[in-house]
């Protein structure tokens, strides 16, 4: 049967999912949109095949909003700016991100809904695309091989929507060692009724379910994938080293520490100085150079979801834009937070300081991340995976092992901290009297490394937790807007700002977002999570 599927048929984790598959300009990735084609004739040639792999790409960078305009959901920007903004490192400044940053959020609460619908939308795109190939492959019209690195592509695109979804819409695993309630997790692309009835039988699984299903489609990622992608395609496709880091995030959030240490070990050698084995990859000397129009495609940014002129989330979406300054033509929505800029840890002479730029409104002064340059045409890309994060989740791993403090974890914080601090500056083995004072001053790092890249949101959820490093839930955080220039002070800890924004326990329901209004009317197996 072939369906019209021109536009959303108005419900979300399973017919929204179609919505994907909708002719459109994406001129960036060269995509040939399903619905140009019969699933017939879809995959009959390898060019159709590599348009098809083209498409998933698309839907991860490019998916729908409210009347079907571009926001960059879920992985063009929007993972990103929410994980931020869930977080209180990163300051809210207008009304446009306010219902995420104060847990005001319910079941039509927009932002919640499309990145919800827009992760299963790319699910079932990766999905569709995963049996078409596994036919072409049938017929001859690729072989084993390469195939099966498109489906590689597929199924690690596919295991990174599906984690995205546990971190906002469901608990931590370390919350009952993935006992909690988790999401859907869908394997099988729908394009028509019969399969649209067969996903509305599926029910929530529990988290461990959810994350074994991850880790089964990373480990088939990297076992397919090719060591490196070539040319343009060198970040902005998965590699082995993609696949593998992502497991090593993956393992870092269900708190299996010597697995983080397994998976780590494939891309660091066991001294410095650290660079793959696999792709060569490694820490540029300067932490600007990955934020560069050459570092985009340089040593240290092994994931990162292209944009382009011809097709980007523009003005409501793009991070040059929620991030960008005034001056340029940003909107400059998201700012640094005094939170983070005050942080004592973050030295004052730490060359990341740098990476700020200033933005003044009348007697008003903010700091805003400097990462993305390019708000006239919006073709930053946005960052998902570096090899920062991999030396900082093997460092972690590494010292959360044994009783003393990690000499390992201690050289893997120093390869990322050094670049950026002076030499009196630079920590040594004395400066830590016990292990956790160590993993506390590695989870510092992270918050000052990754800062405006959307992942302070991740080490809450899988910390929430944890003994010693829980904060509690959401943070408090600045009110939207209210920042002036007395709340900054570097290195004066909270002192000279005040939190309007009260923190809200673990425990409480709005830690995870809603499961959206649009689906539960469509999906009636599809539970609400508790109290919404």
């Amino acid at each position: 049967m072939k369906m019209n599927i021109n536009k959303s048929i108005g419900v979300l984790g399973i017919t929204v999912a179609l919505s994907l598959l909708t002719p459109g300009c994406k001129k960036a990735l060269d995509v040939l949109p399903f619905s140009s084609f019969t699933d017939a004739t879809a995959f009959t040639s390898q060019e159709r095949v590599e348009a098809a792999i083209n498409g998933v790409y698309d839907a991860a960078q490019s998916g729908f909003y409210a009347g079907g305009a571009v926001r960059g959901y879920p992985f063009g920007a929007a993972n990103i700016t929410q994980g931020d903004m869930r977080g209180e490192d990163m300051l809210n400044n207008a009304l446009f991100y306010q219902v995420t940053y104060e847990a005001t959020y319910n079941p039509t609460s927009a932002n919640q809904d499309f990145m919800f619908q827009t992760l299963y939308a790319l699910i079932n795109k990766a999905n569709l695309t995963i049996e078409g190939v596994q036919g072409a492959i049938t017929n001859n019209i690729v072989t084993a091989e390469i195939g099966n690195a498109y489906i590689g592509e597929a199924r690690f695109l596919r295991a990174l929507a599906h984690h995205e979804l546990v971190v906002n819409f469901a608990r931590p695993y370390r919350d009952g060692n993935g006992s909690q309630m988790g999401i859907i997790y869908r394997e099988k692309g729908i394009n028509g009724q019969a399969a649209i009835e067969e996903a509305r039988a599926q029910t929530r699984t529990s988290v461990g379910d959810n994350y074994a299903k991850i880790l089964d489609d990373l480990n088939f990622a990297e076992t397919n994938l090719p060591e490196t992608q070539t040319g343009a395609n060198k970040t902005y496709r998965a590699s082995k080293a993609a696949a593998i880091a992502l497991k090593s995030r993956i393992y870092l959030h269900m708190g299996d520490w010597p697995k983080v240490v397994e998976e780590g070990n494939k891309l660091v050698p066991a001294t410095a100085p650290f660079q793959s084995a696999i792709g060569g990859w490694r820490l540029e000397a300067d932490p600007a150079t990955p934020f560069t129009t050459g570092g985009w495609q340089g040593n240290e940014s092994i994931f990162s979801v292209r944009n382009a002129s011809t097709d980007n989330p523009g003005v409501n979406g793009a991070l040059g834009n929620m991030l960008g300054t005034t001056a340029t033509g940003g909107r400059a929505l998201v700012r640094i937070s005094p939170i983070l800029y005050n942080l004592p840890e973050w030295l004052c002479t730490d060359r990341r300081r740098n990476m700020m730029i200033t933005i003044t409104e009348g007697t008003k002064v903010n700091y805003l991340s400097n990462k993305y340059k390019d708000p006239t045409t919006s073709t930053d890309p946005a960052p998902q995976i570096r090899y920062a994060e991999v030396l900082l989740n093997l460092a972690e791993a590494e010292s959360r092992i044994g009783g003393g403090v990690s000499e390992r974890g201690l050289a893997l914080l120093n390869a990322v901290r050094n670049r950026s601090v002076d030499a009196d500056a630079q920590f040594g083995i004395g400066d830590f009297a016990n292990k956790n004072e160590l993993i506390s001053a590695i989870l510092v790092e992270r918050r000052i490394e990754f800062a405006a890249e959307g992942k302070r949101w991740m080490d809450i959820h899988r910390n929430a937790v944890d003994p010693d490093f829980s904060i509690g839930g959401i943070p408090a955080k600045i009110g939207t807007g209210v920042a002036g220039t007395s709340f900054y002070e570097c290195g004066a800890g909270s002192t000279p700002y005040t939190t309007a924004v009260a923190a809200l326990p673990y425990s409480d329901h709005r830690f995870i977002w809603p499961i959206p209004l649009s689906e539960l009317q469509s999906n009636k197996n599809y539970e609400q999570n508790p109290v919404y």
